[in-house]
């Protein structure tokens, strides 16, 4: 098999874990406060009603039967041993204290090594971080929070109608840094309104707090979005699929070498989109990319490298 040159999320969970791990999606009947007034109306303009997952099991389950019934499935399907219960729709810490609880405990399970939670930067809470240490400490159950940064143009962010900056990101990193845990970033590599220099930027805010996973995704236009209005109207003038990749390429260089890499191109169900990784397969889009950096002699983390070798070298002199 052939070494791809970044540092891929399986192969932390192997480094971490001894064996491939598996993730189980849980779905919570959630909003978020850019939906529900609390900071805005409407969620972020590429955001469906489903709140970001299409293929989860329905919300009216338990916690307990969707752990369950996921786990009797892949566990069988890919013999796997070890899972992370992923919290994956909407907010996922938008909720009250007790609540919150009940759902983590749910997940003290023998399978369970991980615990992934979706969620919002301004939907972090001390009583919340507290409680996690204490469950991490009694459990051995790893935590990670999964943050929807996409961009560090703050210009940007308000066209997306995040509802949040990015100074509430950084504050959150910094709060989550504290006790520990992990931090995994999503970020949209082909935002018509960025250009390279937001690419590099983003990747140097992440390597500076810290984050230690990335989910790269292209852009997604999903029916019934205000997204899906304005490149509907030609409003917007798409970026191609060969800048997306030039800009992954370039974002992977500046991107710190341990911090693990979930994916560098994503999918959404062709049913739901209007628009998703330019009619291509997500994995040839992929595979693309591998392949110029393996010719090209590219390796994730180069030219962070190379900056933190400046850096040195300059207080030397």
């Amino acid at each position: 098999m052939v070494e791809i040159p970044y540092y891929s999320v399986s192969s932390y969970y192997k480094d971490t874990y001894g064996q491939k791990v598996y993730k189980l999606p849980i779905k919570l009947s959630l909003t978020c406060p850019n939906r529900d007034g609390a900071c805005g109306y409407g969620g972020c303009i590429y955001c469906s009603e489903s709140g970001g997952s299409f293929e989860n099991l329905p919300s009216s389950m338990t916690v307990d039967e969707q752990l369950e019934e996921n786990y009797a499935y892949i566990s069988k399907k890919y013999k796997a041993k070890k899972f992370i219960a992923y919290f994956q729709n909407f907010s996922n810490t938008y909720m009250g204290l007790s609540v919150f609880k009940d759902i983590i405990n749910a997940c003290k399970k023998d399978y369970i090594v991980g615990i992934a939670i979706a969620t919002r930067s301004d939907c972090i809470s001390e009583d919340k971080l507290e409680f996690l240490k204490d469950f991490h400490e009694e459990t051995g159950i790893d935590i990670t929070f999964e943050l929807g940064l996409q961009t560090a143009n703050y210009k940007t962010l308000k066209i997306l109608n995040r509802g949040e900056s990015l100074a509430d990101f950084i504050s959150a990193c910094k709060l989550i840094d504290k006790y520990s845990f992990r931090i995994s970033t999503h970020v949209i590599l082909a935002l018509p309104w960025d250009d390279m220099e937001d690419t590099v930027e983003t990747a140097r805010i992440l390597n500076a707090l810290n984050v230690k996973e990335v989910k790269i995704h292209s852009l997604f236009i999903i029916k019934n979005t205000k997204l899906a209005k304005i490149y509907e109207n030609n409003e917007i003038s798409l970026k191609t699929k060969e800048e997306y990749q030039k800009n992954v390429v370039e974002f992977l260089r500046y991107i710190s070498p341990d911090c693990a890499i979930a994916r560098i191109v994503g999918r959404a169900p062709k049913e739901d989109s209007i628009f998703c990784n330019w009619d291509r397969s997500w994995w040839l889009i992929r595979d693309e990319i591998v392949h110029y950096m393996q010719e090209n002699n590219i390796q994730q983390g180069d030219k962070s490298k190379k900056e933190i070798y400046n850096k040195i070298k300059e207080e030397i002199l």
